[in-house]
C-alpha cells in the first residue's frame, strides 16, 4: 500500500471521479495511464492519473467535462437543544433516547480526543475510529492513504502522560471538535450533546491538491479547502466501519462549495444521494452561510438577441477571480467582458471545449473564457470566466442570447473564505445560495436560526436548488451555539452547527427505529420526511419556503406525530 500512498500525496497526480457507466471496463482494466483506482458506493470510480496523461483518460471516456474533476469545499461554521425538542426526548421516560447503539460520523478537521466530553466515566474514549488523512503510514484496511486510530489505540494513548506521543492526531482548527461536542458530548449541563450515548467515527480531511487550488483559483493562504474525492472517501470509510460494527450511523457533512451547477448533478451530490438510501444511515448536510455574501446572481434574457449586463466589484489586492455561469441546455449564450479601465474582451463565440485567453493592455489582468456544453449530469451549458490578477473596481460581463427558449441563467462567485470578501456582485440575489452538496436529493439539508429570538440567521443560505427543490429542508439552532473547542468551551455560528445538531437528532431516531426495532427500515429519506412532519412552524408564514424550509427542527414533535392516532 505504500506505493499507492505515494501516488495519493504526489502533487503531480490529478484525481478524476466518474460514474461507472462513463468508462468502458476494458479501458479501465488495461490502461497504463491509470496509476490507481478505487470504486465506492453507487459505482463511482476514483482515478489517480499523472497530470501529463489526463487528456488521454478524458478523451477516451466521457470527453472533457468539469463534472469529472473533484470539487473543492470549505467549512461552513465560523446549543440550544431545548428549542429543537431534543432534551424533551432525552427526558421522556417512554422514549429515553440518548443515542445508545448508534454511531455518529463527522467529516471535518478531526477531533481533540483528549477532551473529557468524549470519554466515559472510567476515562476510556467513546471514539471508535479516527481516520486522519493528513498522517501517512497507517492506512485503514481497504483504503490506501492516511492513518487509522482505533478505540483500543486511543485508549492506550489516553493512559500516557502525553497521549499524542502514541496518537499524534490533532484538530488544529477546532471545527470538527466543536461539532462532535454539539452532536455527541457526554458533558453534563449546558455542553451535553444531542446524542450523548452515541459513539464517534471521525475523519480528518487532508488539504486539497495544488492542481485543485489552481483549477478553481482558490487562494493558497486558505488552509481549509478540501477535495470532494477525499470527502467521498471519508464518508465511504464511515459507512464501511458502521457496517463492520453492525450499527446504524448518522453522518454530518459540515462542508460546502459554490463550485458546480447547484442541481444535484455533481458526482459528490450523486454519491451522497446513494449513501442516503442505505438502511440505517442518515446524512445531514449544512446548507451554507451565503445568503448575504453577494456571491450569487441570476437574471433572465427575454429571447434570442437579448443582452444583459452583470457587474462585479472586485476588491483590492489584484486577486484571481473565478466566475461560473450556468444556463439550461435549451439555450445557447455567449459572453463579453469589460474591465474597470474600459478595456473590452470582445464577445467570445460559444463553442464547446474551446478556451479564449486575452491579456489586457492597459491593465495587468488576463481574462479567460471557456464554454462547456453539454456539461454536468443534466447537459446544461457551463461558462467559465477567470480574471487573473483582476484590477480592483467594477468589471462588467455582458451575456448574449445566441439562441433562447428559457432565457434564465445563474452566476456564482466562490463561497466565503475562497474569495476576497469585498468581491461581490453589485446586484446579488440571496436565492439559490444553498451550497453544494446540500443541493443533493435525499440528504437532510440544514439551515440555521437563532434559538434565542426565533429569527433566521442572516447568513443562512436560501434555496431553492437550481432544479427548484426546496432548500433547506429545515432549520436548527446555528447562532452563538455553545460547545467545546480543543482549548475549552466557546461558541460557534453557522449551518455547520445546525447540521451537527440535526445529525444528533437523527442518531436518536436511528436508536428508536433500528436499535430498538420500532422501524428497522429507517434511512435518510424516511428520517427527512419524519423530521419535516414534526417541524415547528410559525402562524402567518407560508411553508415550505426557501429560507426556513419546512420549519424549525422539533424532534419531540416528530415522535408525537409518529404515535398512532
Amino acid at each position: 500500500m505504500n506505493g499507492y500512498e505515494d501516488i495519493v500525496y504526489d502533487p503531480d497526480i490529478e484525481v478524476l471521479i466518474l460514474e461507472s457507466e462513463a468508462m468502458p471496463t476494458a479501458f479501465l482494466e488495461n490502461n497504463p495511464y491509470i496509476k490507481y483506482k478505487t470504486t465506492v458506493t453507487g459505482g463511482y470510480t476514483i482515478l489517480y492519473v499523472h497530470r501529463d496523461d489526463i487528456e488521454q483518460i478524458i478523451s477516451n471516456t466521457v470527453g472533457y467535462s468539469s463534472n469529472v474533476f473533484p470539487l473543492v469545499l470549505g467549512l461552513l461554521g465560523s446549543a440550544d437543544l431545548e428549542s429543537s425538542g431534543i432534551l424533551q426526548v432525552h427526558r421522556q421516560p417512554f422514549l429515553n433516547l440518548m443515542g445508545s447503539g448508534v454511531l455518529l460520523g463527522i467529516v471535518s478537521t478531526g477531533i481533540d480526543y483528549t477532551q473529557a466530553a468524549f470519554r466515559y466515566e472510567d476515562g476510556s474514549s467513546k471514539i471508535q475510529y479516527i481516520w486522519d488523512q493528513t498522517i501517512r503510514g497507517g492506512a485503514p484496511e481497504g483504503f490506501y492513504y492516511g492513518t487509522q486510530y482505533d478505540n483500543q489505540t486511543i485508549n492506550s494513548a489516553l493512559l500516557l502522560e502525553n497521549p499524542r506521543q502514541a496518537v499524534p492526531h490533532v484538530d488544529s482548527v477546532g471545527h470538527g471538535t466543536f461539532l462532535a461536542s454539539v452532536a455527541a458530548s457526554r458533558e453534563s449541563g449546558q455542553y451535553i450533546g444531542a446524542a450523548p450515548d452515541s459513539e464517534l467515527i471521525v475523519v480528518k480531511l487532508k488539504r486539497a491538491r495544488p492542481t485543485e487550488y489552481r483549477r478553481y483559483l482558490i487562494p493558497v493562504s486558505q488552509q481549509n479547502a478540501f477535495s470532494s474525492a477525499d470527502i467521498i472517501m471519508g464518508v465511504e470509510y464511515i459507512i464501511s466501519k458502521a457496517a463492520q460494527l453492525g450499527r446504524p450511523v448518522a453522518i454530518c457533512i459540515p462542508l460546502g462549495t459554490n463550485i458546480g451547477a447547484h442541481d444535484g448533478g455533481s458526482t459528490l451530490e450523486g454519491y451522497l444521494s446513494r449513501v442516503a438510501s442505505i438502511v440505517g444511515t442518515a446524512v445531514c448536510v449544512a446548507a451554507g452561510n451565503e445568503a448575504q455574501a453577494g456571491h450569487h446572481t441570476n437574471i433572465k434574457l427575454s429571447g434570442t438577441g437579448d443582452t444583459k449586463n452583470i457587474e462585479i466589484r472586485v476588491g483590492d489586492g489584484f486577486e484571481d477571480v473565478n466566475i461560473a455561469m450556468w444556463n439550461f441546455a435549451a439555450d445557447r449564450m455567449s459572453v463579453a467582458v469589460t474591465s474597470p479601465a474600459g478595456e473590452h474582451v470582445t464577445r467570445v463565440p460559444a463553442r464547446s471545449g474551446t478556451t479564449y485567453t486575452q491579456r489586457l493592455i492597459l491593465e495587468r489582468s488576463t481574462v479567460l473564457v471557456e464554454y462547456q456544453f453539454p456539461a454536468g449530469k443534466y447537459s446544461v451549458q457551463y461558462t467559465k470566466i477567470h480574471i487573473l490578477s483582476a484590477t480592483p473596481g467594477i468589471w462588467k460581463i455582458t451575456v448574449y442570447g445566441d439562441s433562447v427558449l428559457d432565457g434564465g441563467f445563474h452566476m456564482w462567485l466562490p463561497m466565503t473564505g475562497f474569495i476576497n470578501p469585498e468581491t461581490v456582485f453589485l446586484a446579488p440575489k440571496p436565492n439559490y445560495t444553498t451550497t453544494i452538496p446540500a443541493t443533493s436529493t435525499g440528504v437532510i439539508a440544514c439551515g440555521a436560526y437563532n434559538s434565542l429570538d426565533g429569527s433566521l440567521s442572516p447568513t443562512s443560505s436560501w434555496g431553492p436548488s437550481r432544479l427548484q427543490l426546496i432548500r433547506p429542508d429545515l432549520v436548527a439552532p446555528g447562532v452563538d451555539v455553545g460547545g467545546i473547542f480543543p482549548g475549552g468551551p466557546g461558541k460557534m455560528s453557522g449551518t455547520s452547527v445546525s447540521a451537527a445538531i440535526t445529525a444528533g437528532a437523527c442518531a436518536l431516531m436511528l436508536q428508536w427505529g433500528i436499535v430498538e426495532g420500532n422501524d428497522p427500515s429507517l434511512e435518510s429519506y424516511r428520517i427527512r420526511a419524519d423530521l419535516i412532519t414534526g417541524c415547528s412552524r410559525d402562524p402567518g408564514r407560508e411553508y415550505p419556503n426557501n429560507q426556513w424550509g419546512y420549519g424549525r427542527l422539533n424532534l419531540y414533535n416528530t415522535f408525537q406525530m409518529l404515535r398512532p392516532h
